[in-house]
């Protein structure tokens, strides 16, 4: 018997604590391959999910980066009486100082972790339903890190929002669009016309064009020039490379050619003209939401006329016209964020212990967590740290 089949069999035994739930049954999956099946079904229609949580780019980073960082799969599918699935999370198990923690897959390249759910169970599900879940963990994990999560996703509750929780560190600037409405709701025509004056300057330029990348082709032109520029941009910044991490370029080539429905796991929006690339955003994307991930710009003359704004504006209308209903541009409130971002996405933080070496766990990283939200959300604190951290790494 192989070692997920085993863990399988125990957690399945472990009774439910509440005659009251729904979940009957609790596989613990430690291999990948052995989840593919499964988790896959529950990226279909009638689930509840963020694209952040799709096989294509869970997988790719929990063999690239997630086993390089010392992760390993932890993957908790619960079922129903009938077997029927309804629940599947995908975690990653890491054990420090004697406490194995176990969190979502994807680290910091999510700006959204959740549970892929099964829509109508997820609409019903109370605490006794959460209960049933975590019991069986309990062998295997002291602590649950839960975090960005959002407080709803499609219009549903996620039901964890029902553990004790607490705000994110970041938060995430969010647009709105009501499909069909006027231009002038999701970007006023004001910025609008910035935005095109500003464009007559790149529209002179041979070849200039705006291009989603559809070819395998396309797709590692872009990327070889993103991962030649990005690390330009971010040294002019004073900040650490992260796409220089074992594993995250590979992680991220992998993701941006996974097919997904009609584009990939990844999708990459370019401004381009024939002598160069002047600026890209890449994003995940379900058909009602866009997520960016990543994005740099040119380092030629091209980039005084503001070519994200610009690539911004395009992405916002096609997804409109797509009857997309929001769009974000991932965690943090740099200033051009909020230039298309006018709300706020709704994401907290929970901490479950599940032992007693746990309790201790779960009150530290509640603790620093709210330590580190409050720097982010006070300016002069935050730029105090920020100055600490470049005089001493």
């Amino acid at each position: 018997m192989t070692m997920a089949a085993a863990m399988q069999s125990r957690s399945a035994e472990a009774p439910a604590r509440s005659t009251a739930s729904r979940i009957a049954q609790v596989d613990i999956v430690t291999d990948l391959g052995e989840a593919e099946a499964a988790w896959r079904a529950f990226e279909q229609t009638g689930h509840l999910f963020t694209p952040y949580q799709c096989f294509d780019l869970l997988a790719p980073w929990q063999q690239l980066v997630g086993a390089h960082e010392g992760a390993r799969p932890f993957i908790v599918i619960a079922r129903d009486a009938e077997h029927g699935p309804l629940l599947l999370l995908p975690l990653s198990l890491r054990q420090s100082h004697g406490v194995r923690t176990a969190s979502f897959m994807g680290g910091k390249h999510t700006t959204f972790n959740m549970g892929l759910w099964n829509a109508e169970f997820a609409a019903e599900a109370v605490l006794d339903d959460l209960d049933a879940l975590l019991m069986p963990l309990r062998a295997h994990v002291d602590v649950l890190s839960l975090t960005q999560q959002p407080r709803r996703w499609s219009g549903q509750q996620n039901p964890f929002a029902l553990l004790p929780r607490q705000g994110s560190i970041n938060g995430c600037p969010l647009l709105e669009m009501e499909p069909g409405g006027p231009l002038e709701s999701r970007i006023s025509n004001s910025f609008r016309r910035r935005l095109k004056s500003k464009e007559k300057k790149l529209q002179a330029l041979p070849g200039y064009r705006y291009n989603l990348a559809t070819s395998d082709a396309d797709i590692e032109r872009l990327l070889d020039w993103f991962f030649r520029v990005k690390p330009a941009r971010m040294a002019e910044q004073n900040l650490p490379n992260v796409f220089a991490e074992p594993g995250v370029e590979q992680f991220i080539r992998s993701a941006c050619l996974s097919r997904r429905g009609d584009g990939r796991a990844i999708d990459i929006h370019a401004l381009e003209c024939d002598e160069d690339v002047i600026a890209i955003f890449a994003g995940v994307a379900d058909g009602q939401r866009f997520s960016m991930m990543f994005n740099t710009y040119t380092m030629s003359e091209h980039a005084r006329y503001s070519p994200g704004l610009i690539l911004m504006r395009y992405i916002i209308d096609r997804c409109a016209e797509r009857g997309y209903r929001s769009l974000d541009l991932g965690i943090g409130s740099d200033d051009y964020k909020r230039m298309f971002c006018k709300d706020d996405e709704d994401i907290f933080d929970s901490f479950v212990p599940l032992t007693s070496r746990g309790k201790l766990a779960a009150m530290a990283m509640s603790s620093l967590s709210r330590g580190k939200r409050m720097v982010k959300q006070n300016q002069m604190l935050f730029d105090l740290a920020r100055r600490l951290r470049q005089t001493f790494g």
